[in-house]
């Protein structure tokens, strides 16, 4: 029995998120099927978070523990064939016993892309928040530094979280803009220790206010020390959002 690490890559639109649900195509759901087709063993696959439906994934962490002799590449290629084409995983690996893939993880990047208005491109759709309004891109960098460091943040988490703490440590957040076929994007990039239950998507909807004008950038001070979820701005769509890696610390 040996335990396995794997880097999976996936396109979430069509799936109910990662954990496996009754009666619903999950990505955790698919992946267990595929391992039993191809090692005939009903193994639990970890991720290194459970992203909702119509999240996207480049680099989600995965393991499972699981007794064959086939070598890593061919496994990793026969668990590929199991599997739909909007699934992919990238790299497999025999690792230690006691690796978890949530417990282990040193920080987790996340990508927030949005389509600000006036000019929309109708292929990505699915792949950002096609926003109607035009936004203000320095103002929304200049409110974005007050996430940076230790803070409580309970103002941007959703209102049924369990956890134990709303404390997180941001290291970085960069907002940047590139054209496509004359649409705009903007681009947020943020790396932190951990990520409560739709932080992402909270502080996504609080800096969209900020640039719209509705809010200035101090404005998210006060939604921080307020920690209450109806001081910050909306949940931002699901589309938009890319769990692009997951770091261990590792040299």
């Amino acid at each position: 029995m040996h335990t396995y690490r794997g880097t999976l890559a996936y396109d979430g639109t069509k799936y109910a998120g990662w954990q496996v649900q009754p009666n619903q195509r999950t990505i955790q759901g698919l992946m267990e099927t595929a391992l039993l087709k191809v090692t005939g063993q009903s193994k639990r696959v970890l991720s290194s978070g459970r992203t909702d439906s119509g999240v996207h994934a480049h680099g989600q962490v995965i393991s499972f523990k699981v007794a064959t002799e086939l070598p890593e590449d061919v496994l990793c290629r026969a668990i590929n064939a199991h599997t739909p084409f909007d699934i992919y995983l990238r790299h497999l690996q025999i690792t230690r016993d006691d690796f978890h893939p949530i417990r282990d993880a040193v920080s987790k990047h996340y990508r927030y892309i949005i389509q600000p208005g006036p000019i929309m491109d109708p292929l990505s759709l699915k792949y950002c928040w096609s926003h109607p309004k035009a936004l203000d891109l320095p103002a929304m960098q200049t409110a974005a530094q007050h996430f940076i460091g230790e803070h409580d943040f309970a103002s941007f988490e959703a209102s049924k979280s369990d956890r134990k703490t709303s404390i997180r440590h941001v290291m970085s957040l960069e907002l940047n803009e590139h054209y496509s076929h004359d649409a705009r994007f903007i681009t947020m990039d943020i790396r932190a220790d951990g990520f409560l239950y739709n932080m992402v998507r909270n502080i996504v909807g609080s800096l969209s206010r900020v640039g719209k004008g509705i809010e200035q950038p101090d404005w998210i001070v006060d939604v921080m020390k307020a920690c209450d979820r109806k001081r910050a701005g909306q949940t931002a769509p699901p589309e938009g959002l890319y769990l692009m890696n997951v770091d261990y610390g590792e040299t």
